[in-house]
């Protein structure tokens, strides 16, 4: 899985552009630009995010030797730590069957086209040359470019006016809209599981269906001889073994059938699923990142705050040293430029999630997609089997013929009632 896990080492590159305490700095070659109109908004729409980009993740062969490869990442993001970013799915370092490769291929796919289609990724220079570059050397240009980038909070023009932006309820909105995503979250969750076992029913029942057609064959094909006891009719056993025989072909058909009903489930249904749960997972961590993050920080910092006041107070009230005294304010200074930013990076932090939250009711209209998807999959694996149960039908005619050439039980119910007077 090598070639699988090099596309992502982009990634593990951001984790060298580690963020400074520091005020917010902006080298020109990165700066994020203040956006036009409204900062808070985002003005884009599911079709131009569908249309950024998008990225094929296929297999490789695996190279052959002694022992095989690998490579292991530690991902992390703190060049965009206010953010949503997927989740790589996990991997496995030994028995890593075919099943498990082609799962993990595609939530390789859906992980670099989620990032690709982000708005703020997308522009960002360290993907471009990632996805444009073609040379062998992709992973030292990568560390070059990102030689001495700080995190989004130190190369945004916005990010010391972010309060500004943001409504006095904030926090309120905040809690509200972690609920609702909470709760789409269960829901769509529990959507995928119904979805996958819909798709992985009509794949067992196209398994079926081809075992069903293989016995009617092999009862066709039997080559017992016919036992004296039957030399009363002894036509019938034949006939039925004729029409019995070239049953496997219509019910092979009809296996194929509901194969491609359930692969075209598993690509258009559960996969589109699966990509907006990938976002609304990415979301909750998130907002989990932020409390035990940058809030979490701050209100330490303020606490730190308060006690060396009180080491000062108590320094004050003991007479204490000039030079003790001295050292305690240039602490208490230092502390507060820390509790200033740390304030800034929690109000950006917020204004991140702000639009985060946008960017996940941009990708709502979506649900239309998936239910047009898996209702036009289900009309036309219905029809297409519908037809070849029909022409599979007139074959059968002569299975209900009996000796005096009258049909035997009807292929149909009749018409009616069922009961009589």
């Amino acid at each position: 899985l090598q070639g699988l896990l090099d596309c992502f080492s982009l990634f593990c590159l951001l984790d060298l552009a580690k963020p400074p305490v520091n005020e917010p700095r902006e080298p020109e070659q990165f700066l994020m630009q203040a956006p036009q109109g409204n900062p808070l908004l985002l003005s884009h729409t599911l079709q131009e995010l569908l249309s950024k980009d998008s990225v094929q993740v296929e297999l490789i062969p695996e190279k052959k030797g002694l022992f095989l490869k690998h490579v292991e990442y530690e991902v992390s993001s703190k060049k965009f730590p206010y953010r949503m970013v997927p989740a790589l799915p996990p991997k496995r370092m030994l028995g890593a069957d075919r099943e498990f490769i082609e799962s993990r291929r595609r939530a390789l796919k859906r992980f670099i086209n989620l990032v690709a289609r982000h708005p703020p990724f997308s522009e960002d220079v360290l993907l471009k040359l990632f996805l444009s570059f073609s040379g062998s050397d992709v992973q030292n240009k990568l560390r070059e470019l990102v030689q001495g980038v700080g995190d989004e909070f130190m190369t945004c023009r916005l990010a010391t006016q972010a309060k500004d932006f943001l409504p006095a309820d904030i926090q309120a909105q905040f809690a509200a809209s972690r609920e609702l995503i909470r709760n789409i979250y269960n829901s769509f969750y529990k959507l995928r599981d119904r979805a996958e076992r819909i798709a992985s029913r009509a794949i067992d029942n196209a398994s079926d269906l081809l075992i069903f057609g293989k016995e009617l064959s092999a009862l066709g094909s039997d080559t017992t001889p016919l036992p004296s006891w039957a030399a009363l009719n002894n036509s019938t056993w034949g006939t039925l073994k004729q029409a019995l025989k070239g049953l496997s072909v219509e019910f092979a058909l009809l296996a194929d059938k509901a194969v491609q009903q359930g692969k075209q489930e598993e690509n258009d249904v559960v996969e589109k699923l699966n990509l907006f749960l990938d976002l609304l997972q990415s979301y909750k961590d998130l907002c989990e990142r932020h409390e035990k993050g940058v809030l979490h920080k701050h209100q330490r910092a303020l606490h730190k705050y308060s006690m060396m006041k009180k080491q000062m107070m108590s320094a004050t009230v003991q007479n204490k040293e000039p030079e003790s005294v001295e050292q305690l304010e240039s602490r208490i200074v230092e502390q507060e430029n820390a509790i200033l930013t740390m304030e800034l990076r929690n109000y950006f932090s917020l204004y991140c999630l702000h639009q985060e939250t946008q960017l996940i009711h941009i990708y709502l209209p979506l649900t239309s997609h998936i239910l047009g998807a898996f209702v036009n999959s289900q009309i036309q694996g219905h029809k297409e089997m519908s037809k070849v149960w029909n022409e599979l039908k007139p074959k059968l005619s002569c299975l209900f013929v009996g000796s005096s050439n009258m049909p035997t039980p009807p292929l149909s119910p009749p018409e009616g009632n069922f009961f009589s007077n």
